[in-house]
């Protein structure tokens, strides 16, 4: 599945909502939906906010694939160069302890098996990878 989106909140919270049907058609446990859709919409917020500065304008594009007990979501967009694999995976000991915001990382860390950035001609390229439990009765 591949949905094209403005950088703004609406579209982001749509390719969720995108998300969550997707994992239900392929009936994945709600558990894994939502891990799912946490890591699409910090990424998907990271780049309206930050490589588009909430240009409306610009579009990124999101792509939902199932490929056997794996499931992945890539983002695409022109903003500028960032690899979110290098930030540090530090987290506050609480939220009252730490800045706002830079929780978005570790928290795509914790319900991604993967996370994978490369530059492709003047693109951003984040794949999450997420594999998935073993169906009932398989090892």
């Amino acid at each position: 599945m591949i949905l094209e989106m403005h950088a703004t909140a609406e579209e982001v919270m749509r390719a969720v909502e995108a998300l969550q049907q997707f994992g239900r058609e392929k009936q994945l446990g709600e558990k894994e939906i939502f891990g799912l859709a946490l890591a699409l919409e910090e990424c998907g917020s990271n780049i309206v906010e930050h490589a588009y500065g909430g240009d409306s304008r610009q579009k990124f594009q999101v792509i939902l694939e199932q490929t056997g007990r794996v499931v992945t979501i890539e983002l695409r967009d022109h903003g500028p160069e960032f690899d979110p694999t290098q930030q540090r995976a530090t987290e506050p000991a609480s939220i009252e302890d730490g800045p706002i915001g830079g929780w978005g990382i570790p928290l795509v860390r914790r319900y991604m098996d993967e996370i994978r950035y490369r530059r492709e001609a003047d693109e951003n390229v984040l794949r999450l990878t997420k594999s998935l439990a073993p169906e009932p009765g398989q090892q």
